[in-house]
């Protein structure tokens, strides 16, 4: 159902974007970050690769994780050099969070027991660039200028498309249609949708 027309796995699509993709291209590259975490599926995922990033923005990348301890093993190895590094295991929810910072870019990477194209933050990516491409630059200004002004990436969508209950569950449900389909279930006047 979900249709795109670029590899968000692989990140060479980030040396043709603007200045910010490409200094995160640079800084990826330079660590070799995607290399050293290939065993684990990784994909950058977030606001960098749908250009709706802000000056704060940080590179997140979903790694599926079998062996919680080799992969932070593989962490403290590989990434404890750099600035502002700490590693987080959350037993409730299986999970483990590992942030650095490189050139001042913060990098976030989480790993869970989830495929990566599975986890929420990829789903998530996919259905903003669906919605970014059809609905256009004015509402893509729209979502920079909430998240300029302290909004999270899914409550800014949610606000401006007047959805109801939690963003990051009503988001998904786009997933379930088509292009086609969601366009013919948008208010183009309003912006907004309804879901059957």
């Amino acid at each position: 159902m979900i249709k795109i027309n670029k590899d968000f796995k692989d990140i060479e699509y980030l040396k043709e974007g603007n200045t910010r993709k490409q200094r995160s291209y640079e800084i990826l590259k330079k660590i070799n970050i995607f290399n050293l975490l290939s065993k684990y599926n990784p994909i950058l995922v977030g606001t960098i690769p749908i250009d709706i990033d802000i000056e704060n923005s940080d590179l997140d990348i979903v790694c599926k994780v079998e062996d919680f301890r080799k992969f932070e093993e593989l962490l403290i190895k590989e990434f404890s050099k750099y600035k502002e590094f700490k590693v987080t295991y959350k037993a409730s929810s299986r999970v483990i969070i590992c942030n650095f910072k490189v050139e001042n870019m913060e990098i976030e990477i989480y790993g869970s027991k989830l495929d990566t194209d599975k986890t929420n933050s990829y789903r998530h990516m996919i259905i903003e660039y669906r919605l970014l491409n059809l609905l256009g630059d004015d509402f893509k200004a729209k979502i920079i200028d909430l998240k300029k002004q302290g909004l999270k990436t899914e409550p800014a969508f949610s606000q401006i498309l007047k959805l109801k209950g939690n963003p990051y569950e009503e988001l998904l449900l786009f997933e379930q249609y088509d292009d086609e389909k969601l366009l013919e279930k948008m208010d183009k006047s309003k912006v907004t949708f309804s879901f059957d």
